[in-house]
């Protein structure tokens, strides 16, 4: 593909409108209608969304795709990973993080920004143990965002946490995995419109932190 190719790449959005008298005033509460939307839809990976953390030492910037695992108390974004993971030590420098999710079958993105803090111990257990045995297996064989000399070095870990818990299902979750909350501060809800005129509204906690004001945003 040339790269006027690749310029004249474009789609017009007219599915739908954003309007201040059409949303929920809890931002969450928003959130979770647009995503159990996009379920009914039956939208590809409606709960994946980007993670964005920042090393706190350089300033820079990273991100991956990874599952919402849940909303608690409609006052969070709840994820898991393994704690000492390139997001795991950039979290634990800078606790502060975005999200963005993005549902191109409906012409909506959510942007999400907030304080993380780790899951509760009992919640990143009984997640852990739901998932299916190779999941867990997976967990403790892979020293995430480590450098690993092949495939089979990888594979042989696979074959000895596969030995050591021989005969046990559930496995124990590993100290190093557990989930993370994020809860939110701001939240920019965007759908797409014609002429490139989206409906961009914004959530951000008032002073006292229980409510939300909304604001309108030029596209």
């Amino acid at each position: 593909m040339t790269d006027a190719e690749l310029a004249d790449l474009r789609q017009s959005y007219s599915q739908r409108t954003l309007l201040e008298a059409d949303v929920q005033p809890q931002a969450v509460a928003q959130f979770r209608q647009w995503l159990d939307e996009a379920v009914a839809a039956q939208l590809p990976e409606p709960a994946a969304l980007t993670l964005a953390t920042v090393d706190a030492a350089t300033g820079q910037p990273s991100q991956r795709v990874v599952l919402l695992k849940g909303l608690p108390d409609d006052a969070g974004f709840l994820f898991f990973t393994n704690y000492d993971s390139r997001k795991g030590h950039e979290l634990a420098g800078q606790p502060l993080a975005a999200l963005n999710f993005f549902w191109p079958g409906l012409e909506r993105q959510v942007r999400v920004e907030g304080v993380v803090e780790k899951a509760p111990e009992n919640v990143s257990t009984e997640y852990f143990q739901s998932r299916p045995r190779g999941s867990q297996v997976g967990a403790w064989a892979s020293p995430q965002s480590e450098v690993i000399g092949s495939r089979e070095q990888l594979e042989a870990r696979e074959h000895e946490v596969e030995a050591r818990f021989q005969g046990q299902n559930p496995l124990p979750r590993p100290p190093h995995w557990g989930g993370y909350v994020l809860r939110p501060t701001r939240l920019e809800f965007w759908q797409g419109r014609p002429s490139r005129l989206h409906d961009r509204l914004v959530y951000e906690r008032t002073e006292g932190g229980s409510d939300w004001k909304i604001s309108r945003l030029a596209p």
